[in-house]
């Protein structure tokens, strides 16, 4: 068996099937809608999806298992979108595989299964363990599961020599009880998925306006003048994002979309909760596309605010917002001397595009007021995502949109809870306020060491200094940057834990020893010994929701999170700790009541949780700047340099239409024309003429980042993207992604900015 045939989740056999068409030029409606009802009743039924369509995202139903955009306070109907129900179909679906089928399929057979199939088998039905030196899993118990994980841990000589891994999808009350669990135990280790995606606006943000959250809040969309949207694709990352938008430009906002790539769902939208759009009608979205070059955002960043000087020079006064200024921030004459020295050379060579482009992006900006300035992951994954995410927050400075109604900051987090679960505490680092808290409620005290980010984690297993994997949801093999130095990190461990719903490639790659321990999904009824549950979440914009499943466990067998964490946390510290878990776990009323003690913004959290949910308190959102010495700050920062030597292009991964983070649904990108297959690479007409390509050669990718790393046959595709860039789907394209070179202060994975060679397959 090729080792590579394992981790790259694909046969490197070619994808006969695949087929280009034409991109879409308006995305949604009639398609949108026939597409989730199909994928809907044959994943659940008939039955079954009315049932559960009719909760998401409501008061007295579940929170989408899919992206984290809020919810109006006044949710329609259908308050879903097609990725939504996928999530939802992906999920709920009636399938189930339990001892049978591990019986009759090795791991090693698991492995040779594409990522598609492996998520297509069933929803796990009860727990697995694979013993040392064993090539199958079979049925275990919970409570000798949870014997075994207390085992391994204690034996360990340090506390540090464990890992604790949490998902965006976990609840605040599970959230809170692991890194409870884990501090108990000893250790601050707990990279979570923050590490690979938004950690970069957390820091960028936290440096300068003090909260590491966005500032907006829904109704802000509702007055903006100006929507800019960077490095982001609402289409597929964000579905419902495109009413808030089709919203604000009915009410006369101006969009405009910075992104190397022209991304249909950024064209226009036919919304199908609108019967005359159904038939037809559709409402265009961004008037203006810069086609910034991949990193190319700082650089394009720093032209506009640039034209903007320019035109406050020429009427003084009248453009920047000189009031804020001069209350609420600091640092804006270094900033503005520095500005003045960039030249438009510099400007236009690191963006790709001229001053004119950068022009009417300004003369919009110049008549609107009230401006917004959305970002994902476009932004977030370069070695200077920071720095670019800092721009973000000087162009707003400049003209105090922050804290005014219809202006401010929006990262857009792309899983349902993962605001949630940082605001929980799970964080590799411990903040001062947060122990004595914790040590007050709970009477220990919290390590103080700072713990391992993610990709510090797999470093540390790779290199022998932590020896147990514990994951709360994902697929850490397929999520993490250099696929195969991932993969012989977690080989090295001696056990393995993954809590999950689905069956994943991380299962296949695993410690001498492995559990899957399932656990139940956001539609499902939750039954504890005090009732029927409700658990939280945060969405995007840090409305805390309540979270209630109306439909039957997948198997009796399963347990909740809450009482996952339980079972392993009052068997491994047993008279250690004074807490109650399983009290904790039978009533999660008990859980909230101890987070509105110790988290500030939760008082109350049981009572307003019933009466629908509420928002938490933003600091900067009330042009309150305490955390950052009282100001806001103007940062200073170099255009990034990409010194591209012949024949190198700078890749990024992206998602397709068809795939929720790692889980691939199906093998299409509709909105990008790719049909039955996912092993491809965007790359321009000219790029490929260079280094004599046609449409359809089959090359491999490679990095050169201290060795060679190579991602195999993947198939040309010419598409409309900027000179001396690429776009190919993750996690296929992973392996290439250096696990050596990541953000500066953020630590985030490269994955947007990997500089390649193709070599044309013979």
């Amino acid at each position: 068996m090729d080792h590579k045939d394992v981790i790259q989740n694909q046969s490197i056999a070619d994808e006969p099937d695949l087929t280009v068409m034409d991109t879409p030029t308006v995305v949604a409606g009639a398609t949108a809608a026939i597409n989730a009802a199909k994928r809907a009743v044959a994943s659940m039924g008939v039955v079954r999806s009315a049932q559960t369509l009719l909760h998401i995202n409501q008061k007295d139903g579940f929170d989408c298992q899919s992206c984290a955009w809020p919810v109006p306070d006044k949710p329609h109907i259908a308050e879903f979108c097609e990725n939504g129900v996928k999530a939802l179909a992906d999920e709920a679906m009636r399938k189930t595989i339990g001892a049978e089928f591990f019986s009759r399929w090795s791991i090693s057979a698991l492995s040779q299964q594409t990522d598609h199939w492996l998520n297509k088998q069933g929803r796990l039905a009860q727990p697995m363990y694979k013993p040392s030196n064993s090539d199958y899993y079979e049925p275990i118990g919970w409570e000798t599961a949870f014997a075994i994980i207390a085992r391994e841990l204690n034996r360990l000589d340090d506390p540090n020599e464990a890992i604790f891994y949490t998902s965006g999808r976990t609840s605040n009350e599970a959230a809170f009880m692991y890194q409870l669990f884990i501090r108990q135990f000893g250790t601050n280790n707990m990279p979570d998925c923050s590490n690979m995606c938004h950690e970069s606006s957390g820091a960028a943000l936290s440096e300068t306006v003090g909260v590491g959250k966005g500032t907006v809040t829904l109704d802000d969309f509702d007055h903006a003048d100006a929507i800019l949207i960077i490095g982001q694709n609402p289409g597929t990352n964000h579905p419902r994002m495109l009413m808030t938008l089709q919203k604000a430009i009915r009410n006369g906002a101006t969009i405009i979309s910075l992104n190397p790539l022209p991304e249909a769902g950024l064209q226009a939208f036919s919304n199908p909760q609108e019967v005359m759009q159904m038939l037809g009608q559709h409402t265009k979205l961004a008037s203006i596309h810069v086609p910034v070059r991949i990193n190319g955002d700082a650089a394009a960043l720093k032209g506009i605010m640039k034209l903007l000087l320019d035109a406050e020079q020429r009427n003084p006064n009248t453009v920047l917002d000189h009031a804020f200024i001069n209350e609420y921030t600091t640092g804006f004459a270094e900033f503005k001397q520095a500005l003045d020295h960039v030249t438009w050379d510099e400007i236009e060579h690191g963006s790709g595009v001229t001053r004119r482009e950068l022009q009417a992006v300004a003369d919009v900006l110049l008549k609107s007021k009230n401006v917004i300035v959305c970002w994902a992951m476009g932004l977030t994954q370069h070695k200077e995502a920071v720095a670019t995410i800092q721009e973000i927050v000087n162009l707003q400075l400049m003209r105090g949109n922050i804290g005014r109604k219809g202006a401010g900051l929006c990262p857009v987090r792309g899983h349902s809870n993962v605001q949630g679960d940082r605001t929980m505490g799970i964080w590799h680092e411990m903040k001062p306020a947060f122990a004595q808290a914790l040590e007050r409620e709970f009477n220990f005290t919290p390590p103080s060491k700072t713990g391992y980010s993610t990709v510090e984690a797999i470093e540390a297993m790779h290199a022998g200094k932590a020896h147990l994997f514990v994951a709360m949801g994902g697929n850490v093999l397929s999520a993490a940057p250099d696929t195969e130095y991932t993969a012989e990190a977690m080989r090295r461990t001696r056990l393995s834990v993954y809590v999950s719903t689905k069956l994943n490639r991380a299962h296949l790659i695993t410690g001498d020893q492995a559990l899957i321990l399932p656990c139940i999904g956001r539609s499902e009824r939750d039954m504890q010994a005090s009732g029927l549950q409700k658990v939280s979440v945060e969405d995007s914009m840090g409305v805390i929701s309540p979270s209630q499943g109306v439909i039957a466990p997948a198997s009796e067998l399963l347990r909740s999170e809450p009482a996952i964490v339980a079972g392993i946390a009052a068997a491994t510290l047993g008279e250690r700790s004074t807490v109650d878990w399983h009290g904790l776990a039978s009533d999660y009323r008990r859980i909230r009541n101890h987070i509105e003690h110790t988290i500030t913004g939760f008082a109350n959290y049981n009572q307003r949780l019933d009466q629908g949910g509420f928002v938490l308190p933003n600091t900067a959102r009330e042009r309150n700047f305490a955390p950052t010495g009282g100001k806001a700050k103007f940062t200073i920062h170099p255009i990034p340099q990409v010194n591209l030597q012949a024949g190198e292009l700078l890749m990024m991964t992206i998602r397709s239409h068809d795939q929720f983070n790692t889980t691939v649904y199906d093998l299409n990108d509709r909105y990008r024309g790719i049909y039955n297959g996912r092993r491809i690479i965007f790359m321009n007409p000219d790029d490929m003429a260079e280094q004599h390509l046609a449409d359809g050669d089959m090359v491999d990718i490679i990095s050169h980042y201290g060795h060679e790393r190579v991602a195999e046959n993947f198939r040309v595709v010419p598409f409309a993207i900027p000179r001396r860039c690429s776009a190919t789907y993750f996690p296929e394209a992973n392996v290439v992604v250096p696990i050596d070179v990541v953000a500066d202060t953020s630590k985030t994975p490269i994955s947007k900015s990997v500089v390649i060679t193709i070599r044309k397959r013979i």
